[in-house]
């Protein structure tokens, strides 16, 4: 990212102390006045009244205790008020409120509201009139739904604690006290101490790439970014944590025993970072590195700033599960630069993101790969929507989540069919259109957050032109408040399936494994062969399969996942062992949901989820646990 020392930079650490000069628009000034349609924006998962006094900038000073599994220490929140407004309202969540003073040490009255159980417990503050900084002194609780602790054990070294946070949707407010709502964007900055060795890492520039060491024998770590984020993006980790880079702005991070199996994974992120540019704008965050996190991490990726979170299920050997982290990347735009403003709108950030991810994907490696992934998300929405309800609200991308955990809104739907109608509009007007409208709504809209009626409105003035005849060949309506895919959306194909399809057909007629012509098959393929078995496969069948390609014992997740949803309906033993092994060495929901699901629907099934979930629960994130406790029981 810059002159003469980008390299030495680059080997410090994930997002380093060398200043982020590849993006000139940053300021060391946090902004104090919100943008006007974002404040105006009534968000159903935060009690927080934007429009009379609103956060526009954290400053945190926190200890890490990993005895104790908290972190303590203080929120200073720089607020921008309508006129006298005479409160503040934050968002909270199990937090022990100490002391709520202004920045001279003079104390404030506040008051915790009622619990509510999705939601937390507002925290209103009495501001006097001359207050412009709120300073909250407080502790997290050992079982902040934000933060998990793991024990040496829990890690990949088995040498040393590791804690992590994880923020989306509305967790942040169980380990900072803020308005934790999408609409309301803010900078931060973070002064973390950790026990020795331990490093500390966090979604903003690192000023301190190696600690400043303290007398008591802790180190103290600093960051900062001055773009406005949304709350759920502000994120940390603290662990025995290593760095290799891949170029002078991007790196690779992991505890040692990973970092290197990592960093030959992610050789194209670079690439990537190109590529994404030359679609969509330049790369406005300065650095884009990846976090490799330990195995209980919930989700495939989490895109926060500068520093992606990345489940080490991702580690296939052959970088063909790399979608992923064009995934993340790609929120780079889609959702950090331009994010939903409420989780009613979540698919303006996840369909943005997948379209995006396959155009980076066929830039990259070209039409086939995109196709093949295209394919593969159709299916998964497809069933997805089968198994809600052809009917039901939650297939609408518009969604309704007011007195509802918005966790419930995280579905394939505002993914797939959230990208399958940016393929439609694409489509219609044409690709170079539709390139340079998505190009300036990131461009104009950027650190801004957005509804589903401003896209429909930018969509008319920027792209459509108002034309009545061009939008009825889309049908917004069918897409954002009807349910299920409607019937103009466009058909995916890919060439690459039909190889798939003939040994698929082969080997249910009675061909061997071994005979069939699987050469040079990559991930994608071998999942399509996976999902299209039939139902009457035979135990026979099964454990040739396995003979000729070793699915039990597979070391890429997406094929063990498929295969062992497989011998889960077929109660194929000789898989139990594996599946066992997978449900208990990682905590990836988008795993954990369709195993658990799958045994609880059999006869003989549920005695073993309900074994396994006993051992495992404890290891899995908050967010694993709200899910797998509703199918497990």
């Amino acid at each position: 990212m810059r002159v003469g020392s980008l390299l030495a930079c680059a080997a410090l650490a994930v997002t380093t102390g060398c200043r982020d000069t590849a993006s000139p628009s940053m300021s060391t000034t946090p902004p104090t006045t919100p943008p006007a349609a974002a404040a105006a924006v009534r968000d159903p998962h935060s009690a927080a009244r934007p429009e009379e006094a609103r956060v526009t900038h954290v400053a945190l000073d926190l200890a890490a205790d990993f005895a104790a599994k908290t972190l303590a220490g203080t929120a200073t929140l720089t607020i921008a008020r309508t006129g006298s407004a005479p409160t503040l309202v934050l968002d909270t969540a199990d937090l022990a409120i100490l002391k709520v003073t202004d920045a001279l040490g003079r104390t404030l009255p506040h008051a915790l509201g009622a619990r509510d159980a999705i939601l937390g417990q507002p925290l209103t503050i009495t501001l006097t009139p001359d207050v412009t900084k709120v300073v909250v002194e407080y502790r997290t609780s050992p079982h902040a739904a934000a933060l998990q602790w793991l024990s040496p054990s829990q890690t990949a070294g088995r040498k040393q604690p590791y804690l992590f946070s994880q923020g989306e949707a509305i967790l942040t407010r169980s380990w900072l006290p803020t308005q934790d709502s999408p609409a309301i964007r803010q900078t931060y900055e973070a002064q973390i101490t950790v026990p020795a060795p331990l490093v500390a890492v966090m979604s903003a520039e690192r000023l301190t790439p190696d600690g400043v060491p303290l007398p008591d024998g802790r180190r103290r770590f600093e960051f900062r970014l001055t773009h406005p984020i949304p709350p759920y993006l502000i994120a940390i980790a603290i662990g025995d944590l290593a760095v290799r880079p891949i170029s002078a702005r991007t790196a690779v991070v992991a505890e040692p025993s990973v970092v290197d199996r990592a960093a030959a994974e992610f050789v194209d992120l670079e690439k990537m970072v190109a590529a994404a540019e030359a679609l969509y704008g330049p790369y406005r965050w300065g650095r884009y590195d990846v976090l490799v996190m330990p195995p209980s991490f919930p989700f495939g990726g989490m895109e926060n700033p500068m520093l992606t979170f990345a489940t080490p299920t991702i580690l296939a050997g052959d970088r063909s599960l790399t979608s992923l982290i064009a995934h993340e990347l790609a929120h780079s735009w889609s959702g950090n630069l331009v994010t939903n403003a409420t989780w009613n709108d979540f698919w303006l950030n996840e369909g943005f993101t997948v379209y995006f991810e396959l155009r980076i994907m066929e830039a990259l490696y070209g039409p086939e790969r995109m196709a093949m992934l295209e394919v593969l998300g159709r299916q998964e929405l497809a069933e997805e929507i089968a198994g809600l309800g052809a009917g039901s609200k939650d297939t609408h991308l518009r969604l309704s989540l007011a007195g509802r955990n918005p966790d419930d809104g995280m579905t394939t739907v505002a993914y797939d069919k959230g990208a399958a109608l940016l393929r439609l509009i694409e489509q219609v007007v044409g690709r170079a259109k539709f390139d340079a409208w998505l190009r300036s709504w990131f461009g104009r809209r950027a650190f801004t957050s957005a509804t589903t009626d401003d896209f429909v409105a930018d969509l008319r003035a920027n792209l459509l032109g108002n034309d009545a005849a061009l939008e009825a060949r889309i049908n917004l309506p069918a897409w954002l408040d009807a349910p299920g895919i409607p019937p103009n959306a466009t058909q995916p194909a890919a060439a690459a399936f039909d190889r798939v399809d003939a040994a698929v057909t082969h080997f249910a007629a009675g061909t061997p494994a071994s005979q069939l012509d699987t050469r040079g098959w990559v991930t994608q393929q071998w999942l399509r062969f996976l999902t299209r078995l039939p139902d009457h496969v035979t135990m026979a069948q099964l454990t040739d399969l396995d003979r000729a390609f070793g699915f039990s014992k597979s070391g890429n997740s997406e094929i063990l996942f498929a295969w062992l949803r497989m011998a889960i309906r077929h109660r194929y033993q000789p898989a139990m062992p594996a599946l066992e092994q997978f449900l208990t060495s990682q905590g990836r929901r988008k795993f954990l949901r369709p195993l658990y699901d799958d045994l609880m629907k059999t006869s003989w099934g549920p005695a073993v989820a309900r074994r396994v979930y006993q051992q495992a629960r404890p290891t899995y994130h908050a967010v694993s646990v709200a899910t797998i406790d509703t199918i497990v029981k």
